[in-house]
């Protein structure tokens, strides 16, 4: 089994750490940017340990994102290389944007050990696209959900998104960030405080979500 470190992954620990998230980046950045340096740096201090890695197609500099299988194995050997690094075998997975598709791909797949998962900013559609849908696999997650969604996100609004959930037998938690774009941004002066509140909600579920 290959560590974090041959994996390219970053580790976040938080000391006294309750949970282990392992969080993947969106399509168009890696987990250098500050949004994902930024969340993993916040949950940290609040007492969860996360674990940051790229897709092989960032690796390698490429701009288009590898396929989905590729993908999925990819987020499978960092969530070993975590189990292995952490010493614990439950863990929760998530990311931004695309992702976070894949954390639910794996969810549906029935990935061992899971005890929940994370989207912020679920990509249910392309912009502009609503006839091109992302949720066939949706319905076969059977793990806690969380989804954290910008009002105005337009691969998706809530409002979109709540008969998606309706489908789901998972129990699954909408978090709506008022104003908040794709990547949960709000305008104006409100934009850290909206932040902070996100990692706070976060924290709080996956506390929540921890077996007692």
């Amino acid at each position: 089994m290959a560590s974090l470190e041959a994996l390219g992954a970053t580790a976040y620990p938080a000391e006294g750490s309750a949970a282990v998230l392992v969080l993947a980046h969106g399509a168009g950045a890696g987990q250098k940017h500050p949004f994902m340096v930024a969340t993993a740096k916040g949950l940290a201090s609040r007492r969860i340990s996360v674990v940051t890695f790229d897709f092989p197609y960032m690796r390698a500099r490429r701009q288009v994102p590898d396929k989905a299988p590729v993908l999925e194995t990819a987020f499978r050997d960092v969530i070993d290389a975590t189990r292995e690094w952490s010493e614990v075998t439950g863990v929760v997975i998530g990311g931004k944007s695309m992702g976070g598709r894949m954390a639910t791909h794996l969810g549906a797949q029935g990935l061992d050990g899971l005890l929940g998962i994370v989207a912020l900013g679920y990509p249910l559609h392309p912009p502009g696209r609503p006839d091109k849908p992302r949720t066939e696999h949706l319905p076969s997650i059977r793990v806690p959900v969380l989804i954290v969604q910008g009002e105005r996100d337009t691969f998706g609004t809530p409002d979109e998104l709540k008969p998606v959930i309706a489908t789901m037998k998972a129990k699954t938690t909408l978090h709506v960030v008022p104003g908040g774009d794709h990547s949960l941004a709000v305008r104006g002066r409100q934009k850290d405080v909206a932040f902070e509140g996100v990692l706070d909600v976060v924290a709080r579920w996956i506390h929540a979500n921890q077996p007692a």
